[in-house]
């Protein structure tokens, strides 16, 4: 069996890119490092870590190690923190990831519920787009994933339970009256994110052009302050809209042209009660 303090190792090594500085975040020495390294070569069987000039890099082996140790130790630090909060949910954490519009508009209500219903429970959140949240919630450092998908029919990952919180719109907008979306074939566009770039092109093929983009912002004040300008049209979600809507843009609503947001859990329900609590409130903030 595997010796879980080693993983650790490999993985602070893997994570720093040197025995000298997963020594220093593990507050091991480094001849300490590099006896777990040996040790753990030694249980696999496996080439783990090479010289490359005065420093290490890991092998393939090693990398592919890595990664599913840093999972499974995430696994087992959020297990440890489901345990402390199991008791009345009277202490402990819940970690939640999700992207900006969700946090600029239903989960502060959330956040308020969660701490009304339990007071003790310390509620812990990120910031990040969906694959990242995701890539976090494999790795045990959230409990809980708000993301979004275009496509509902989507396999579930592997793994991960999907709760359904709501479908969320798309918006053409612009400084002037919109109109159809066909007829902006010769606009410039803003767009954001690789996945909303990635739809936006997907529904302007449906509509027979290609968009020209001229910006690429992630920022929906500043997205907004360009489309005021003047400088381009956009499309954005409900969520953003609701988050901020700038006073001088018009907007019309894109037919076949809707998110859907999911709460992402590791596992099967029953879920941990902090878990279960912090879902409970992502559904009745909507």
């Amino acid at each position: 069996m595997l010796d879980v303090v080693r993983l650790r190792v490999l993985v602070a090594v893997a994570r720093k890119g040197s025995l000298t500085a997963a020594a220093k975040e593990l507050h091991y020495s480094q001849p300490s490092v590099s006896h777990h390294l040996a040790r753990l070569e030694a249980e696999t069987g496996a080439k783990l870590v090479q010289r490359a000039g005065r420093g290490i890099r890991l092998t393939e082996a090693g990398r592919l190690l890595a990664e599913r140790a840093a999972e499974i130790i995430g696994r087992l630090d959020a297990t440890a923190e489901e345990l402390a909060a199991h008791v009345g949910l009277r202490s402990g954490r819940v970690r939640l990831a999700a992207f900006p519009s969700a946090l600029g508009t239903f989960i502060p209500k959330a956040a308020r519920l969660l701490a009304g219903a339990h007071p003790g429970l310390r509620l812990q959140l990120t910031e990040t787009e969906p694959p990242e949240a995701l890539r976090l919630l494999r790795a045990g450092r959230v409990d809980v994933a708000v993301m979004f998908r275009y496509d509902d029919t989507a396999p579930e990952d592997n793994g991960i339970h999907m709760v359904h919180l709501l479908d969320d719109p798309s918006y053409l907008v612009s400084s002037a009256p919109p109109g159809e979306l066909a007829g902006h074939a010769e606009s410039s566009w803003i767009t954001g994110c690789d996945r909303c770039r990635s739809h936006l092109l997907d529904i302007c093929d449906k509509a027979g052009f290609e968009p020209r983009i001229s910006f690429t912002s992630d920022d929906i004040v500043a997205v907004q302050a360009l489309v005021a300008a003047g400088l381009g049209l956009t499309m954005l979600p409900g969520l953003a809209l609701t988050a901020h809507r700038h006073p001088e843009v018009e907007v019309a609503r894109v037919p076949g042209s809707t998110r859907h947001v999911y709460a992402a859990v590791y596992g099967e329900p029953p879920h941990p009660p902090a878990v279960e609590a912090l879902l409970s409130a992502l559904t009745e903030s909507l």
